[in-house]
C-alpha cells in the first residue's frame, strides 16, 4: 500500500517536472486580399508572423498541397510554380531558391513564415495596425489587400442595403479624401482619422470590424477602378440618422443618392 502511494506521488511529481509546451506566439487575425484566413490560426513571434501552409495557399488559389513522407516535408505546386517547406532544416525552396526561416507543425498544419514565402512568390505584405495583424496582397492581385479590407468595410457599414450606386459614392468620398490635402493621405487612416472628432459612425458603433456584403466588395473595386457616381464630394449624411448640422452650415450641398446626402 506505501509502495503504490509512493509511486503514485512519483508520477504526480513528475508530472508537474515535465515543462509546458511554448506558445508559437501571439494569435493574430490574418486577411488576403480583403477576406480574414480561417484555416487554422496565425501567430506573432518576435515580428514574425507565421500562418498555415495550406491556408494561404488555398486562399491564393491553383495551388495542390501535399505531405512528403518520405522527405518529411510540406510540398506545393501550382503550373511551373514548387515550394517545399521542411521543419527539420528551418528552410523555404521556392521555385529552386533556399530561404532560412523557421518551419513548425502545430496539430497537424505546416506552419512557414508570412512574409518569406509571398514575397518569394511575388505578392505583399504589409503590418495593419487598424487589423492588429498582417494584410496580404496575393502575387498578380488587382487591388492592395489593405486598402480593400477597410474601402469594402466603411461602404457595408455606412450603405448597407443602398443601391450600388449609393455605395460606389460612400467609397467615391473615402477616396476624395485620400486625395485631399485636408485629409490622410490613404485610406485606412482617412477612415479612422480622429484629427476633427471621429468621422465616420461605424468607428465609433465598431460596425466598421463586421465582414462586408458581397455588393460593398464590389462597390469598393469599382471605386477603386475609377469608377465615380458622386464627383468631388468630400462629405455625406444621411438625414434619417443624423441632422448633419455642421455639414449643412459649411458645406457645399452636391446631391442625394438613396438615403444619404453629398457635399463638397
Amino acid at each position: 500500500m506505501k509502495r503504490k502511494l509512493f509511486c503514485g506521488l512519483l508520477a504526480a511529481l513528475t508530472l508537474f517536472c515535465i515543462p509546458a509546451k511554448a506558445s508559437p506566439g501571439r494569435v493574430i487575425p490574418v486577411q488576403v486580399d480583403g477576406t480574414v484566413l480561417s484555416q487554422g490560426v496565425n501567430y506573432l513571434e518576435k515580428g514574425v508572423t507565421y500562418v498555415p501552409l495550406r491556408g494561404l495557399l488555398n486562399a491564393f488559389g491553383g495551388w495542390s498541397i501535399w505531405w512528403d513522407s518520405g522527405e518529411k516535408v510540406a510540398a506545393a505546386s501550382s503550373g511551373s510554380q514548387s515550394l517545399t517547406a521542411d521543419p527539420a532544416g528551418d528552410t523555404l525552396t521556392v521555385n529552386g531558391r533556399t530561404y532560412s526561416g523557421k518551419v513548425f507543425v502545430e496539430r497537424g498544419r505546416t506552419y512557414v513564415p508570412l512574409r518569406i514565402l509571398v514575397t518569394a512568390l511575388g505578392g505583399g505584405v504589409a503590418w495593419d495596425p487598424y487589423l492588429g495583424g498582417a494584410a496580404v496582397t496575393s502575387p498578380g492581385a488587382e487591388y492592395d489587400a489593405m486598402d480593400l479590407y477597410w474601402l469594402s468595410r466603411i461602404i457595408s457599414a455606412e450603405s448597407r442595403g443602398e443601391a450600388l450606386d449609393g455605395q460606389i459614392a460612400v467609397g467615391n468620398v473615402v477616396l476624395n479624401r485620400v486625395e485631399s490635402a485636408d485629409f490622410p493621405g490613404t485610406i485606412p487612416a482617412v477612415i479612422f482619422d480622429r484629427k476633427h472628432d471621429i468621422q465616420f459612425t461605424p468607428i465609433s458603433n465598431g460596425t466598421v470590424y463586421l465582414p462586408p456584403t458581397a455588393q460593398s466588395v464590389e462597390a469598393a473595386k469599382r471605386a477603386l477602378d475609377g469608377e465615380n457616381t458622386v464627383g468631388d464630394a468630400l462629405y455625406f449624411y444621411a438625414p434619417a440618422l443624423s441632422q448633419g448640422v455642421w455639414i449643412n452650415a459649411n458645406r457645399t450641398y452636391l446631391m442625394t443618392i438613396g438615403c444619404h446626402r453629398f457635399y463638397l
